[in-house]
């Protein structure tokens, strides 16, 4: 499934993300060359209907005569993910897993896209990567933020080039960011919603800082430059209930609103949504050991959903095909790597 080239094809970065999968036929790693060996890894297109990653890409390469030989001050390694998807501008195919939860580590029943996945590691493992940057589009209204999964000095910094806001999460598995932190410091990229110039001018202004890094620092961040919190539970919706929003006649109406309370500290008591009588608590809600723990944050009273300890989420989303095929929100806290314990090591 996999192609790995050494340069890049002709006339590859004037074609959209739509695109990519005529010309490439699949899954690419391509390796180009620059000043420092030790290459920063990008991957881009994990989700389908996420192009921030490629759109970036494009901008950075057209700037260093389209990636072709040593003018990039460090050697770049591009994994363009699901082109099948892309093509149909979608998160993933029928059938298909989520390209974003099949890297070593994985939980999922093992398919050909994990031994292609382990492929890709193994490749950056060789060629002993120097920091790995996975750049995503969110679904909902979320700032731009970056998302590690140890709190190390070296990965927090690769962090907060990118934004003050720094989430850390062990859950879910399988991401690229946790597989690559085995080999180098590692970020997942949030870049706001598809379409937005500003997430792709983010990206590529942050891949262009990425390559001109000599070394990662080793001191702790300063306080006052990170907003660092900790995901702590994910919200689904069971098959079974049926939701909507701004509607009166579901299992579950949710407020046409709902995505304003991304990445706020929200009180206990917070309204989540309607429920029809007798349907009982509508969510199902993980946390970070796989554990049910719905009944300590939310609850039902009357028909009202309230949210039942203080809590922030993030990645509220009005997409009912991306809360059917992820998730409806994560919750968090804050997180402070002074005093907190856990697996942040």
């Amino acid at each position: 499934m996999l192609k790995e080239l050494e340069s890049l094809p002709s006339g590859l970065l004037e074609l959209r993300a739509d695109q990519l999968h005529d010309a490439l036929g699949g899954p690419a790693l391509i390796h180009l060359p620059g000043r420092r060996d030790r290459p920063l890894f990008v991957s881009v297109l994990l989700h389908g209907n996420e192009d921030v990653g490629w759109e970036a890409v494009r901008r950075l390469l057209k700037k260093f005569s389209g990636g072709a030989g040593p003018a990039l001050p460090r050697a770049l390694s591009l994994f363009i993910g699901n082109t099948e998807a892309a093509k149909a501008g979608v998160r993933r195919l029928p059938g298909q897993p989520d390209y974003n939860r099949v890297w070593p580590g994985s939980a999922l029943p093992r398919t050909a896209e994990h031994a292609m996945m382990e492929r890709v590691v193994e490749a950056m493992a060789r060629r002993q990567v120097f920091a790995s940057i996975d750049l995503h589009n969110n679904t909902g209204l979320n700032p731009h933020y970056a998302c590690v999964n140890v709190v190390r000095n070296e990965a927090l910094h690769l962090a907060v080039l990118f934004s003050r806001v720094v989430v850390y999460f062990i859950r879910p598995r399988g991401v690229a960011s946790m597989a690559m932190s085995r080999l180098c410091p590692a970020v997942t990229l949030e870049c706001g919603k598809v379409g937005q110039f500003h997430g792709v001018e983010h990206a590529a202004d942050y891949l262009e800082a990425c390559l001109h890094l000599a070394r990662h620092p080793a001191h702790p961040v300063p306080a006052h430059d990170i907003d660092l919190f900790h995901t702590v539970a994910v919200v689904r919706i069971p098959d079974g209930v049926r939701f909507g929003f701004g509607c009166q006649d579901l299992d579950l109406c949710l407020p046409d609103d709902l995505e304003r309370l991304n990445f706020r500290e929200l009180p206990a008591g917070t309204f989540f949504g309607t429920v029809r009588a007798g349907v009982g608590l509508p969510l199902e809600v993980r946390g970070e050991e796989d554990q049910d723990v719905a009944a300590r944050y939310f609850t039902v009273e009357g028909r009202s959903l309230l949210t039942r300890t203080p809590v922030m989420p993030s990645m509220l989303t009005r997409d009912e095909a991306v809360i059917r095929q992820d998730c409806l929100c994560y919750l968090m806290e804050r997180y402070d790597p002074q005093t907190d314990a856990g697996d942040a090591a």
